[in-house]
């Protein structure tokens, strides 16, 4: 019979050491502010850029020497078409997509 009281008493204070535990965090967090910092904005931008200029019309080019190539080579598939037009419409309309769906999210 004592043993079995001990461990309601081990358990009720395992109990509320969790509980006392939670009411601090609870107290003494601070609000996360999302969106707030500013870390990594010049690499946004920078990337952000080279993919809406000049970087993302070598990407499509490339992309659509690869297909041509392909396409010379004499086995046709629709995929040597469809991947240069994909990655073309990717870089020109895709990095403003993800930046308005990460800006809603957050």
């Amino acid at each position: 019979m004592k043993k079995l009281a001990l461990i309601n008493r081990r358990t009720e204070t395992a109990a509320l050491a969790v509980v006392g535990a939670v009411a601090a965090a609870a107290v003494l967090a601070s609000p996360a502010l999302a969106g707030a910092d500013g870390t990594f904005d010049t690499a946004l931008n920078a990337f952000t850029g080279f993919l809406e200029g000049s970087g993302g019309k070598i990407i499509t080019v490339l992309s659509l020497a690869g297909g041509v190539v392909g396409l010379a080579s004499g086995r046709f598939s629709l995929g040597q078409v469809a991947i240069p037009v994909g990655v073309g419409v990717g870089a020109g309309t895709g990095v403003p997509i993800v930046t308005s769906t990460v800006t809603g999210t957050i």
